[in-house]
Formats: C-alpha cells, sequence, structure tokens
C-alpha cells in the first residue's frame, strides 16, 4: 500500500498515494511550461493537441530514466457492473500486444535490462518502465503499445481470473488492505470509493473483452494522461516520443455511468467484523479529510504527523515526540498505531489505524485516540507543530529519493492539482502552518464531525458508535 503521507491515494497491486503558454512550438504541441526555482530540479511540462501532457525532470548525472504514463482513471471511474476492470486491465497489459507476444514482451524487457511495471489505485493507473537512457525511446514505444494495442485475447483473460483470484486471497490475509477496504465501503456508501480496488469475486470471474475494451474507450484519452520522465531524460527528446507514439490517442475521455465526477457523500457508520479466534484487533477511525488541492491539506498533513505513529515490536518506548505514543506506550493498550491522512480529488479519510491485543482494553484505545483529536483543537503546542513539520520535510526527501518515486510525485501531482509543486515550494507550505492553523482546522474538521469506524478481529471491547461518537463532541481540554 501505498504511503498515506504525500503519496496516500488508495495504491493496489504495486507489483514492485497550472500550465503557463510559452513560445515552444512544435507540430500537435499545445502549450508548454517550465517551473523551476533556484537551484532547484527543473519540471519541464507541455502538452500535445490531444490533450496528452508532457513532463520531465532531468538529472545529467545519472544514466537511467524512469518513464511512464499516468492515467487519471482507476476504480473509481467504475460501476458496480464493471468494479474491478482497471485492475484487470493492468493485468492482461503485460499479456501481449498485436505486435508482441507476451513472450516477446518479456524479451523486450530483459533484453534491455529495464523493469516495466504498473500499478491500480482508486483514481489512477499506472504503467512504467525504468530503463538505461539509451533506451528510453524504445521504453516510451512499449508504453505506448501495451496502452493502446494489447490484444485482450480470451484466453489470456480465462487465465489471469484465476492469478487476480489469488491475489484476491493474498490481500485478504493482510489485515491492514482489509480493514481500510472496509472504511472505505462504510464512509463513502453507494459511490464507486466505497468498492475495492480488484472488484468483487463474481466480476472478476464474469468480466468480459467487451467490458475491457469499454473501459479503454472510455476512460483512456489523451486528457486524462500524462507521460513523465525523470532521471537522464531530455525533454524535447520525451515530446518527439509522444507524438510519434501517443499522437493518435483520442483528445476527450466519456464517463457514463460512474462516480468520476460526482463528489461523495462521507457517511458517519460502522463495519464491526468479529472474529475471535485472531488474536490482534484491528481498528481504523476516520473523519471526511480534504482532496490534494484543498487549501487546508498540509495542515492536516501537520496534523496527522502530531499524532503520529507508535509500534511497539520496533522497541517504541514511552518516550516519543507523539503525546498519544506516550500514551499508549504506557499503558501497555495497543501494539501498534498509525496516523493517516489518505486523500483522493475531492475528498479524503483523516484519521488512525491502531492494532492491540489487550482485548479488555480497547475501550481505552479508541478513547485516547479520540481525546488526542480533540486536544489538537484547544491546546496542541507550538514545539509539537515545529516538530511535526520537520518531520514532514524528512519524509518529503526521503520520499523522492529515486528516479521511480520522482516520477510518481510528478505524475500524481499534474492529475491531481494541474501542477508540479517543487520540493522547496512543499517545504515553504508546510513552515507556513502554525498552531492557530491546526487549532482552526481541528475545530472544523475533526471536532464534533461524524465518523467511520472499522473493527475486525476480537471486537467485543470496541466502544458502541454512538458512544464514540459523543466523545467526538464533547471530550475537550
Amino acid at each position: 500500500m501505498a504511503s498515506r503521507l504525500f503519496l496516500a491515494n488508495g495504491l493496489r497491486s504495486a507489483k514492485p498515494a497550472r500550465l503557463a503558454p510559452s513560445g515552444l512550438l512544435r507540430k500537435g504541441l499545445a502549450t508548454a511550461a517550465t517551473e523551476t526555482s533556484g537551484a532547484q530540479p527543473q519540471t519541464k511540462v507541455s502538452r500535445l493537441s490531444n490533450g496528452l501532457t508532457i513532463a520531465t525532470e532531468a538529472n545529467p548525472a545519472l544514466k537511467t530514466a524512469t518513464v511512464g504514463v499516468w492515467i487519471n482513471a482507476g476504480s473509481r471511474a467504475e460501476t458496480s457492473a464493471n468494479n474491478g476492470a482497471a485492475h484487470f486491465l493492468e493485468h492482461m497489459s503485460f499479456k501481449g500486444t498485436a505486435k508482441r507476444s507476451q513472450q516477446d514482451l518479456e524479451m523486450n524487457i530483459e533484453n534491455m535490462g529495464a523493469h516495466l511495471n504498473a500499478y491500480t489505485s482508486r483514481e489512477q493507473t499506472v504503467y512504467f518502465a525504468k530503463a538505461f537512457q539509451s533506451d528510453v525511446p524504445a521504453s516510451v514505444e512499449i508504453l505506448s503499445d501495451i496502452l493502446q494495442n494489447s490484444t485482450l485475447s480470451e484466453d489470456a483473460i480465462e487465465r489471469e481470473r484465476d492469478v487476480i483470484n489469488r491475489e484476491q486471497q493474498e490481500v485478504d490475509k493482510v489485515m491492514e488492505e482489509v480493514v481500510f477496504d472496509h472504511l472505505h465501503a462504510t464512509a463513502y456508501q453507494t459511490h464507486s470509493l466505497g468498492r475495492t480496488i480488484l472488484g468483487p469475486k463474481r466480476n472478476i470471474d464474469s468480466l468480459t473483452r467487451a467490458d475491457l475494451k469499454n473501459y479503454i474507450s472510455t476512460n483512456y484519452a489523451g486528457d486524462r494522461m500524462v507521460l513523465v520522465g525523470a532521471g537522464a531524460v531530455e525533454h524535447e527528446q520525451l515530446v518527439e516520443l509522444a507524438e510519434k507514439h501517443f499522437g493518435q490517442l483520442k483528445a476527450q475521455s466519456i464517463v457514463p455511468g460512474s462516480d468520476s465526477t460526482v463528489a461523495p457523500t462521507f457517511v458517519g457508520s460502522e463495519i464491526l467484523v468479529r472474529n475471535d479466534d485472531m488474536d490482534t484487533a484491528h481498528i481504523a477511525l476516520a473523519v471526511e479529510g480534504v482532496g490534494w488541492s484543498d487549501p487546508d491539506y498540509f495542515t492536516m498533513l501537520v496534523m496527522q504527523a502530531i499524532i503520529g505513529s507508535w509500534d511497539r515490536s520496533l522497541g517504541a518506548g514511552v518516550n516519543g515526540s507523539s503525546r498519544l505514543s506516550q500514551v499508549v506506550g504506557s499503558r501497555q493498550i495497543a501494539n501498534s498505531y498509525m496516523s493517516f491522512n489518505t486523500s483522493y480529488s475531492d475528498t479524503g479519510l483523516w484519521g488512525i489505524y491502531l492494532t492491540s491485543q489487550a482485548r479488555t482494553e480497547l475501550d481505552d484505545v479508541v478513547y485516547f485516540a479520540i481525546k488526542e483529536w480533540s486536544r489538537l483543537h484547544v491546546s496542541v503546542t507550538e514545539a509539537e507543530v515545529t516538530r511535526a513539520k520537520q518531520q514532514l520535510k524528512a519524509a518529503l526527501i526521503f520520499g523522492l529519493d529515486g528516479t521511480t518515486a520522482v516520477a510518481e510525485d510528478i505524475g500524481r501531482q499534474l492529475l491531481t492539482s494541474g501542477r508540479r509543486m517543487l520540493p522547496n515550494e512543499v517545504a515553504q507550505k508546510i513552515d507556513s502552518v502554525t498552531a492557530a492553523d491546526v487549532r482552526r482546522v481541528a475545530g472544523n474538521k475533526l471536532w464534533d464531525q461524524e465518523l467511520a469506524i472499522v473493527g475486525v478481529g476480537p471486537t467485543e471491547g470496541i466502544p458502541d458508535f454512538t458512544r464514540v461518537r459523543g466523545w467526538n463532541s464533547w471530550n475537550r481540554y
């Protein structure tokens, strides 16, 4: 699963979360822009006449590059009838094209010493390759081929059903994945964001070639795609490659019958899956968060960092910077907890994920988590905010280590906000957050807000939903 810090977008099935016109003219090229700041790496952005965006961040010191296509379509663009199509397509794209068999595709990649990969999330599908600088043109051509010319043979579709069903079985063994799927289901009832990325088994077993081709024709269009290059890549070369290999893409997508352009309604609700045979209770509490472009996005990130995380198995003691970690550690009422801030285009989930074997202490686990949320609204200190901001900035730098991480950051930002916010600008946004901002946003977004609650395992000790909801409205310092 993706980090729920900066790249939290409901990631699943990863196999390893404003353009300004300029004077650059080229056949089929509509606009171009360069974003730069001092010694910071440049992010150059251009757009073809069919809407396809090309974005690069070159690093002359490197000999390899990551190139990939970020598509603004995932499981959110599905209906209940074709839920799972985006993920199914991700699998099928590597099974052969009109000009390459599956074996040919695999041999092409291996002979270059490259890596070809893909993942599906709730709002995005991504295909990318990492290769030597000299193999960037071949990598772009292969990406173009699998995206536009996959054969989607009936035999391969039937074989892949078993593969995806086995993947679903493996996902069901990862309790964090299970809990967050339930959390989306209860928070976004009746909306496509509430459905799983792999889809239900009945869909995995029944999706047809026509369903997959319809998903492509509906969603794979220039206005929903970004071709990204990071590392040993030249912007002008990538633009030429885009014109050559993606220039025939249709310009606009159509979105019939899906929720991709309809904002979901957050529902205060609860799902408890009791299983007393499990040793550990897995609990998630969430309020509605904010989208990527919301003015309070960075404040919500700082709030997440203040709550922090804690894991007894990693030797965490009682002297952590987070107040909640000190309480949990001293009282020994949980195995671990992790705050999260999962953002989408127009909504989000902000909350905490806890695990505990102390069945009789689950009431306290939930109580102290909600109490800490309340404290953010009333008595958070400047020292806590300063420390959280430093941690966030460090996470930003660590998270951009490597060309694939940089490409991911560029692709995600261009799809969600239309521009790349460079690391120094992100740091400035974080630095501008004050304790007063945290108190204001916590009062608006956390205190007395509806809650989505999920519990899996020995859940008998989890307090009643209405009781927890009550704590969130009166438990103030």
